[in-house]
């Protein structure tokens, strides 16, 4: 088990749950449009949202959103995370105006005396560190010893900075090693895990567009949850973050590590099939939005909810879900806790589902 580390109201490892981090794609000095993507980002569930700060017009602007912020929302507002290169005068600066996490890479931060007056301005303010390595932006000697960009690269770099910052007194860190190569990206992960007590964030940096990310991530972050590792985790899209928090919602469900929510099971249709489940899932899938988001807010376990379309898998694996219908030739049997309940008419499939979810 990681260290715990303490992100504004969010605690990183020590056995906490996997927690949620996007990025605003507006500009940070662009204060209402920076604004307005954070309060989406948190209503869509993201538990840590970062900023960047490349200028000190960022920087000042960090300072009046973190304030406006706190106004609005109080203890329960989102700790920010100021992203930052090359220049440590912005780190400094941000967690001069409330930065609850920086992120730096120190190999791009300059000599070991810049990063040691960002280290001392997060002692003094009592937050952590993200020491953030990607496949990029490898220093120069790691590139030439391995000759490349290597899972062995990326894991000596994240430990040869975690080092310097730890030499000069300060521990309170969360490392990240990134790629956009899922295997490389995995291997890296593999070799860095056992050598390091900080917590890790995880995430396959520049994943893609929708699909193309969502699968990477999918394969990706998936994996290394599988096997135990990471502690926060973002993942990457192109457009939109609050597609991305919505899909690490998806990804943590899927494997375990998320109680809330509502696991839809649904089969891949053949010829023995003769309802229109395509239909079905689809009405299904958008009615049970809002009761999803309202079962999130109230905390409630997982459900499932079985629609499968014939008589062969289908009674077996609707007995099996809290809800469930197994499809005939053009009606269902509904299935509550693994008892028929009814048997409705295909038009009227997704209206008793719903309303025996909502009995629950």
């Amino acid at each position: 088990m990681k260290k715990t580390v303490r992100c504004g109201n969010v605690d990183i490892g020590g056995g906490a749950p996997v927690s949620i981090q996007s990025m605003l794609n507006v500009r940070t000095a662009n204060v209402p449009g920076a604004l307005a993507q954070i309060e989406g980002l948190m209503g869509a569930g993201c538990d840590i949202v970062r900023l960047a700060v490349p200028d000190f017009e960022a920087a000042e602007a960090f300072g009046m959103i973190k304030k406006e912020l706190l106004l609005r929302h109080g203890e329960k507002a989102a700790p920010l995370v100021a992203d930052v290169h090359f220049d440590y005068r912005l780190a400094v600066r941000a967690i001069e105006n409330g930065a609850d996490k920086v992120r730096i890479n120190p190999g791009n931060i300059g000599s070991p005396e810049n990063v040691k007056a960002v280290v001392d301005a997060a002692k003094e303010r009592g937050i952590p560190i993200r020491v953030g390595v990607n496949a990029g932006s490898l220093e120069k000697d790691i590139l030439a010893q391995y000759g490349g960009v290597t899972a062995a690269g990326l894991a000596e770099s994240a430990l040869s900075n975690m080092k310097l910052i730890e030499d000069m007194g300060f521990d309170n860190i969360v490392v990240s090693i990134k790629s956009s190569d899922v295997r490389m990206n995995y291997d890296a992960h593999i070799i860095l895990n056992d050598k390091t007590d900080h917590p890790l964030h995880i995430g396959i940096t520049e994943a893609g567009t929708a699909e193309s990310g969502k699968l990477k991530s999918a394969a990706g972050i998936g994996a290394l949850l599988l096997a135990g590792i990471g502690d926060t985790i973002r993942v990457s899209l192109t457009g939109d973050p609050v597609r991305e928090v919505q899909f690490a919602k998806e990804l943590l469900e899927a494997v375990g590590l998320r109680d809330s929510g509502i696991d839809v099971i649904s089969c891949p249709t053949c010829g023995r099939t003769h309802v229109n489940l395509d239909k079905i899932v689809a009405e299904l899938s958008e009615k049970l939005d809002p009761v999803r988001k309202q079962r999130e807010l109230e905390g409630k376990k997982r459900i499932s909810v079985a629609v499968m379309g014939c008589i062969v898998n289908g009674p077996g694996e609707a007995r099996e879900a809290d809800i469930g219908v197994a499809c005939g030739d053009g009606r269902g049997a509904i299935f509550v806790k693994g008892e028929v309940v009814a048997t409705v008419s295909e038009g009227r499939i997704v209206g008793k589902l719903i309303s025996y979810l909502n009995k629950l």
